[in-house]
């Protein structure tokens, strides 16, 4: 049984969707499928309108400036996208649970993975563990998934030009 196939891999997949939006469907798709999402119902071209109209929703959380801000923009979208827990083992791969009803779009299926997810990730790890990149000219959303919490970087390469910026200025 996979214990919770939400939570850091689904807001991962949202932060790298956000910063790389994909240019089509079929594109979108592919990334899903690459990071273990079964994708067994019909994709249609709606859903990447769709799933970009939600990614600037879901953007809202790491745009947050309190842990109650973050709350209501990750409420706002659990209210929309997702449905009673139900236990299944849709792709043959092992039990595990579902935030969503059946038979849905991709966009909706991404909407509560990502909703939960987020949800999970945030109360399970800190409320502090998704933003934006630190670097000034740099606009990337991470999720944290550091072991002590303190990321501020979309990625080393951020930090390392921060890190060389503040050393320069000093």
């Amino acid at each position: 049984m996979h214990l919770n196939p939400y939570g850091e891999y689904a807001v991962t997949l949202a932060a790298d969707l956000a910063n790389r939006p994909p240019d089509s469907t079929g594109e979108l798709v592919d990334r899903c499928v690459d990071a273990g999402i079964v994708v067994d119902f019909p994709v249609t071209d709606d859903d990447l309108a769709d799933v970009l109209g939600m990614l600037d929703r879901w953007s809202a959380i790491a745009d947050a400036t309190s842990d109650e801000d973050r709350a209501e923009q990750v409420n706002l979208l659990l209210t929309k996208a997702s449905a009673y827990p139900r236990l299944t083992n849709h792709a043959g791969d092992g039990w595990h649970l579902h935030y969503r009803d059946d038979q849905q779009s991709l966009a909706g299926v991404l909407e509560a993975l990502f909703s939960v997810g987020t949800a999970l990730h945030l109360v399970g790890r800190g409320m502090h563990r998704l933003g934006r990149c630190a670097l000034e000219e740099c606009t990337a959303i991470y999720a944290d998934t550091s072991r002590n919490g303190r990321q501020r970087y979309c990625s080393p390469k951020c930090a390392n030009r921060d890190a060389v910026r503040r050393h320069r200025a000093r």
